[in-house]
């Protein structure tokens, strides 16, 4: 596929990057959060703080410090920055180029992200304009939507959804797994007829269960995200085929490549951008366009990202393509206290508005990004 020409944001010059440090935070949720995979106690989130001409941006990695998410930890996008992506950057040359010159780095989506979320934070901080404003879009009221992480027991789980249901949540998703899913799903929805709830299994199943989860049918859910392998497009096509229900894809889509071979098989019929698992804001937009013109839905996933993270996921649902609610809840429903000022709330028709104010439209607190703080780098 032909390499996509330059738009007029990626024309922007880099200036000399005065300061360049990272910083790494610990938070505690406010609940575990459970999957088929693991379970967190805790968010530890590397954060690459940007400084030139007066302006700091902030971005936030979305990587674990452990790999079972995907293979990216805090350790290796702290590695693949400092070492390989950083030392690219020239004063003078574009963010196009920048970005291109990344491309000789194979993989490590979420270490460019992070790198291409600040340059464009501090473009915008420098420009006095807003993030969406910087990448094209008008400010608009973002639909929310809450991700529940597996209970204990499904007593647990319908306390968790009833109290989402009275915040005004415009989509719920639940964890699942083998064991945790068809009779799970049917209390949920047998509690709220008429929620739009969708599930989320995190790869636990194979092409063999196949059957079991055509019982998920009989819910009437959104979506079943990514039931098959973190590694698979081709046998989710095999399973879409077999199901009423559409299927959203997550740890498989990488790249804009990932998407068009899955749209093409019919692998899915909804797609969940996280940008920090696409390579950034830009390679986010260019999927939501292609899915957008393919009649495909896209929602913006999420890590359970602090302030900054959180922010840039709000910021870039102005954006067109992007056309179910994604999972941007608010800041209580993971910690007591968050790194920066302005928590994320919902208004009483479950809306959240985008942070007014140039850049991501947040403020860092020092002290509490010192109370979290367990490791910093300078790095120039």
């Amino acid at each position: 596929m032909p390499e996509p020409s330059q738009t007029p944001l990626e024309q922007h010059n880099i200036p000399l990057l005065e300061r360049i440090d990272f910083v790494t935070v610990k938070l505690p949720f406010v609940h575990p959060f459970g999957t088929s995979v693991q379970t967190w106690t805790h968010k530890e989130a590397l954060l690459l703080r940007l400084e030139s001409g007066g302006y700091v941006a902030w971005s936030e990695c979305v990587a674990d410090p452990d790999p079972f998410y995907l293979s990216e930890t805090t350790s290796t996008v702290r590695h693949i920055m400092r070492d390989f992506l950083l030392p690219l950057i020239e004063p003078g040359a574009t963010i196009g180029e920048v970005m291109q010159k990344f491309r000789h780095v194979r993989g490590h989506e979420m270490a460019k992200a992070t790198v291409e979320n600040a340059l464009l934070v501090w473009f915008a901080l420098q420009r006095g304009v807003a993030l969406h404003a910087l990448l094209g879009w008008p400010a608009k009221k973002i639909m929310s939507g809450i991700s529940i992480g597996l209970r204990d027991t499904q007593t647990e789980l319908l306390d968790a959804v009833e109290s989402a249901v009275a915040k005004k949540y415009h989509r719920v998703k639940m964890k699942i797994m083998k064991g945790k899913d068809v009779e799970w799903v049917r209390a949920v929805r047998e509690r709220f007829p008429d929620l739009q709830l969708m599930v989320d299994a995190n790869g636990d199943y194979t092409l063999d269960d196949a059957a079991h989860l055509q019982k998920l049918d009989a819910f009437a859910l959104t979506m079943i995200e990514q039931p098959l392998s973190y590694s698979d497009i081709y046998q989710h096509a095999l399973l879409q085929d077999r199901l009423r229900t559409p299927l959203c894809l997550d740890e498989s889509l990488h790249t804009f490549d990932d998407v068009t071979t899955a749209i093409a098989l019919d692998a899915c019929r909804v797609i969940n951008i996280k940008q920090g698992r696409v390579g950034g804001l830009l390679e986010s937009i260019r999927i939501a366009r292609y899915a957008m013109e393919h009649g495909i839905g896209v929602w913006s996933g999420g890590m359970d990202e602090t302030g900054i993270g959180r922010a840039v996921n709000i910021h870039l649902q102005t954006a067109d393509g992007f056309s179910l609610p994604g999972d941007t809840s608010e800041t209580l429903n993971y910690f007591t206290e968050d790194i920066v000022e302005q928590p994320v709330v919902l208004d009483r028709h479950g809306f959240i508005d985008v942070p007014p104010g140039p850049g991501l439209g947040i403020t860092v607190d020092p002290q509490l990004l010192m109370k979290y703080m367990i490791h910093s780098e300078r790095v120039r």
